[in-house]
C-alpha cells in the first residue's frame, strides 16, 4: 500500500494547544533568538557574481516549547515561527543546491512523515514559515520508555563528527546547536538492572520527489548500550536509506581524560564503506579559569580523497547523496578538530575550534564567545576564517567549466537570545 502525503494542519495542532494547557504536569517555557550573519566573498569565487563582495542574513526565531509529564505518560510539543531575510536565498540552484554547500534554507518536512510545516511567505530574499519541531507521545516506567512522533535522537561518541548518529546529525561547523532537529519516529529503550540499556528507533520518511512513504529513506536501528571493565561500548544495527549499517562504539576514562571512539561499517550493496572518529576530551584549570579541551580524528571512507570540482561531487552519487540528505558534510578522507573552551569570567566564555582536512590541506578556524547578558538573556558571537588554496575543500571547489571557485571568506554571526 503506497501512503500518499497528508499535510497536518498547524492550525489544528494549535487549536489543541489550549485544552493540553489546562492539563495538570504542564510546563511552558522556550525562547526567542535574532540573528545576523555576514560573509565576504574572493574575486574567484562564483557566488560574488550574483551576491557581491558581500552577503548579509537575518533571522528572527520564535520557540515555544510545551512539556506535559503525569503518571508515567507524557508528552512535547515545540512550535517554531522563523523569519529569514538572506540574500542567499535565490542563490541554491543547481549543484549548489545539490550539496548545500554555501544555499540558506529554512528547515521542512519534505522527507519527513508528517508535513507539520506551513510557509508564510517565500519570495526571493525573505521567507517565514512555522512549524512544529516537537510533537511526541509517550509512556515511560522503572524498565522502558516508549514514545511515538516527532522527536529527536542523538547517537555515538563523536564530538565534531558522528558517523554513528543516524538521525539530522549536526554540521561540524554549526554554531546554534542548543536544539536538534526532530524527525517521526517510533522511539523504544530498555533499562537493565546493572544500567546498560538497549534502544530501537524506527523513522518513516517519505520521497521527497512524490511525496510517497519509501521504505528506501527509512532508517531502522537497534542499538545496544553496555559496560565491560573500566569502560561503557555501543553495539549497532541498523537500516538506513537502503544501506546495511553496522558499529562499534568505546568510552571510558583515561588518567582524568575522557577517550571516546566509533567505528561504522556502511554496506550500500554495490560497495562497503569504513568511517572511524577518535576523540579525547580533558579539563583542568589555567590561571584560575576553568578550560575544557577537545581533540578529534575522523576517517570518512565516503569522502574523495582531493581535487575536488562540483563534476567530481556530481558523479559521485554515494557522497552526493548524503551530502543532499545531510547526512555528511564533508567532501574527504581525512580530518583533525580541535576547540578549546576557557571560562574566562563566569559569564563570558570564549571557545577557538578548528576542522581540518588533512589530505587538502585546508581548515576551518572558528572563534566562538559566549556571554550572559542577565538570568534569562545571552549574547553569542563566531568568527569563520576558512583557510585553504583554490581547489581545496575550504579554500573552494572548482566549479567545473569556468575558471571560478564555490568559495566563502571570512563570516561573522552575532545572535542575541531570550529565555522564558
Amino acid at each position: 500500500m503506497i501512503l500518499r502525503r497528508r499535510p497536518f494542519s498547524i492550525a489544528l495542532a494549535a487549536a489543541l494547544l489550549p485544552s493540553l494547557a489546562a492539563a495538570e504536569g504542564l510546563s511552558v517555557g522556550g525562547h526567542g533568538k535574532a540573528s545576523l550573519s555576514g560573509a565576504r566573498y574572493p574575486g574567484s569565487s562564483i557566488l560574488r557574481d550574483s551576491l557581491g563582495s558581500t552577503s548579509l542574513d537575518a533571522t528572527a526565531e520564535l520557540r515555544v516549547n510545551i512539556e506535559w509529564r503525569q503518571a508515567g505518560w507524557s508528552a512535547d510539543a515545540s512550535y517554531q515561527l522563523i523569519s529569514l531575510f538572506s540574500e542567499r536565498l535565490d542563490t541554491a540552484t543547481g549543484p549548489l543546491s545539490a550539496f548545500s554547500l554555501f544555499g540558506t534554507e529554512l528547515p521542512g518536512d519534505e522527507r519527513r512523515l508528517m508535513d507539520l510545516t506551513s510557509t508564510i511567505d517565500d519570495s526571493r530574499d525573505y521567507a517565514s514559515v512555522q512549524r512544529l519541531d516537537r510533537l511526541w507521545f509517550g509512556y515511560t516506567n522503572e524498565k522502558t520508555v516508549l514514545r511515538f512522533g516527532r522527536q529527536a535522537l542523538s547517537w555515538g561518541n563523536g564530538l565534531f563528527y558522528a558517523p554513528m548518529d543516524l538521525v539530522n546529525p549536526f554540521d561540524p561547523a554549526a554554531i546554534d546547536t542548543e536544539y536538534k532537529a526532530g524527525d517521526d519516529m517510533l522511539y523504544f529503550q530498555y533499562l537493565r538492572d546493572n544500567g546498560a540499556d538497549l534502544q530501537s528507533a524506527i523513522v518513516i520518511r517519505r520521497d521527497p520527489q512524490n511525496g510517497d512513504v519509501d521504505t528506501n529513506e527509512r532508517t531502522a536501528a537497534l542499538k545496544y548500550h553496555g559496560f565491560a571493565e573500566s569502560f561503557e561500548f555501543d553495539l549497532l544495527l541498523a537500516e538506513s536509506y537502503g544501506d546495511v549499517v553496522a558499529g562499534l562504539g568505546i568510552n571510558r576514562s583515561l588518567g582524568g581524560a575522557v577517550v571516546g571512539a566509533d567505528l561504522v561499517l556502511t554496506d550500500t550493496g554495490d560497495d562497503t564503506y569504513l568511517e572511524a572518529v577518535a576523540n579525547l576530551s580533558y579539563s583542568w584549570m589555567m590561571r584560575g579559569k576553568n578550560v575544557t579541551g577537545a581533540l578529534e580524528y575522523y576517517f570518512n571512507g565516503f569522502g574523495q580523497s582531493g581535487d575536488y570540482s562540483t563534476v567530481d561531487l556530481a558523479g559521485d552519487p554515494e557522497l552526493a547523496g548524503r551530502l543532499a540528505r545531510r547526512q555528511q558534510f564533508t567532501l574527504g578522507r581525512q580530518y583533525l578538530a580541535g576547540s578549546v573552551s576557557i571560562e574566562m569570567t563566569p559569564l563570558w566564555t570564549l571557545s577557538p575550534a578548528i576542522l581540518a582536512n588533512l589530505t587538502d590541506p585546508s581548515a576551518l578556524i572558528q572563534l566562538t564567545s559566549r556571554y550572559s547578558l542577565s538570568d534569562n538573556m545571552t549574547l553569542l558571537g563566531n568568527l569563520n576564517l576558512p583557510l585553504g588554496s583554490r581547489g581545496s575543500e575550504f579554500g573552494g571547489i572548482s566549479v567545473s567549466g569556468t575558471a571560478r571557485y564555490l568559495s566563502s571568506g571570512v563570516g561573522l554571526y552575532v545572535q542575541v537570545a531570550w529565555y522564558f
